[in-house]
């Protein structure tokens, strides 16, 4: 196979939230969703590959000193404009995994000498990466999933992280992507928990679950993402409600994690915060009943020190702790597996074949005393593109559980245009339906969403979307 990328057209859709949505440092009611359209000649012929991510406010950079539209928005394109360029000037390439080295180490070095954040760098890297896949499963008229077990990539992992040398695709892989993948719901830290917690003029005319209860009652829902505000007077008595809450509507089978948001100085803050959560019985029922991980409690300044592991290896009982912002360059995961971490998160945002080098890591270092956890984490997607690209990479991975609340923040795919969305429900029938009111959203079913469309496609999109519909956007 040979390579080379001739052009790279971005658009733009701007998209309001149902309801603001308070995760961390910010609150989201807003935010610009970027598409990518890539051309790219692979073995002299041209094909078209899409990406495309919503660009939300205080995570790539969690800086409350910025401002969003002002220093973060503009930083986010810059680094997105300098990945297409590295795309499009590299040599022509062997295969698909020596352009994405060399797109790589080219965005790494400049974020370097530049100061950019490798978190944000490695979002412009992960939306050519993830264009450029689309285009190579449509060249080569096979799923994302069967592409990579069989290696059409040309993925050295050796060359991503030396301790991986000699494993293949297939080693790390599963047999077959997964069929269907429970759900995991976020609870927001504004997000009304009952119908009565809701006012009358917040109240959505929708016909969509709004509050935690009729969620779970319209989506048969067991998984969940419960947010930690870090101040432990309101995380208290949120979770005694909750613990209480999700023991009636939803009973053993529930399982939830706990996102730290970054809120804590020190592991060892975390540490005095979680053991006074769980001097409350309630809260230590459910815990011991239905914890399955807590992710990135500690600020990432902070979160990759020394000093962490000696708080890990002294506590007692600690639950199993992942990272997710700090996992930000190759050596992230393997620095955090030395400290005491349990593992790690994917989002297609930190880069696809970064995540699946994460997930041979974890199953060469686990052992029968350590089980060691790679999660599925991205909670704004929405489709028709992004969504669906990442939950292929879910489902190749073999994640059994998501972190997903795109459809909950977003009405449906009512701001997209008639046309693809009639597409999107006839090519993915299984995920997505419209309701009475010809709303078309995505639809859960006992708690799960089911994969068969997507895996059946390249890259889990049937066909490339006429991003015609939406405005050029000039980077």
């Amino acid at each position: 196979m040979s390579m080379k990328v001739h052009q790279i057209d971005f658009h733009r859709l701007d998209m309001q939230t149902r309801f603001p949505f308070r995760y961390g440092i910010a609150t989201m009611s807003e935010v610009p969703h970027l598409f990518v359209r890539m051309h790219v000649e692979i073995d002299n012929q041209m094909w078209q590959g899409t990406s495309s991510e919503g660009l939300p406010p205080k995570w790539f950079t969690k800086n409350p000193e910025t401002d969003f539209k002002v220093d973060d928005l503009p930083e986010m394109l810059r680094v997105i404009k300098q990945a297409a360029h590295f795309a499009m000037t590299a040599d022509v390439n062997r295969d698909f995994f020596s352009w994405w080295m060399d797109l790589s180490e080219q965005q790494t070095a400049w974020a370097a000498e530049n100061g950019t954040p490798s978190l944000l760098a490695n979002l412009g890297v992960s939306l050519m990466e993830r264009a450029a896949l689309d285009a190579t499963c449509r060249q080569q008229e096979l799923s994302f999933s069967s592409v990579l077990r069989h290696n059409r990539l040309g993925i050295d992992f050796s060359a991503i992280r030396c301790s991986l040398t000699g494993m293949k695709p297939s080693d790390i892989l599963p047999p077959q992507p997964r069929r269907h993948v429970q759900l995991r719901h976020t609870v927001g830290l504004g997000d009304p928990l009952t119908d009565l917690d809701i006012s009358k003029d917040e109240k959505l005319g929708d016909n969509l679950p709004h509050s935690l209860t009729s969620s779970i009652d319209r989506y048969g829902l067991r998984y969940f993402k419960i947010k930690l505000a870090g101040n432990l007077e309101a995380d208290l008595s949120r979770m005694r409600l909750l613990s209480q809450l999700l023991r009636e509507r939803v009973g053993n089978s529930m399982r939830f994690t706990l996102d730290g948001n970054e809120q804590y100085a020190t592991m060892a803050q975390f540490q005095n915060h979680w053991q006074e959560l769980n001097s409350d019985k309630s809260i230590r029922r459910m815990v011991d009943q239905s914890l399955l991980f807590v992710e990135q409690p500690v600020h990432r300044d902070a979160a990759l020190l020394p000093e962490v592991q000696e708080t890990l290896s002294d506590w007692q009982n600690a639950p199993p702790v992942i990272i997710d912002e700090s996992d930000s360059e190759i050596e992230s995961l393997p620095t955090a597996l030395k400290l005491g971490y349990a593992g790690t998160s994917h989002k297609n945002c930190k880069g696809i074949l970064k995540s699946i080098a994460a997930l041979g890591t974890i199953k060469k270092e686990q052992s029968v005393t350590r089980q060691l956890i790679l999660s599925a984490e991205d909670l704004g997607n929405i489709g028709p593109v992004a969504l669906l690209q990442d939950l292929a990479v879910v489902a190749a991975l073999g994640i059994p559980h998501v972190e997903r609340n795109g459809h909950h923040y977003f009405a449906g795919l009512n701001m997209f245009p008639e046309p693809i969305q009639n597409q999107t429900a006839i090519d993915h029938p299984d995920l997505f339906q419209r309701d009475a009111s010809g709303l078309l959203a995505l639809q859960p079913s006992a708690g799960q969403l089911q994969l068969d469309s997507i895996n059946a496609a390249p890259m889990g999109l049937k066909q490339q979307i006429d991003l015609q519909h939406f405005s050029p956007w000039r980077l």
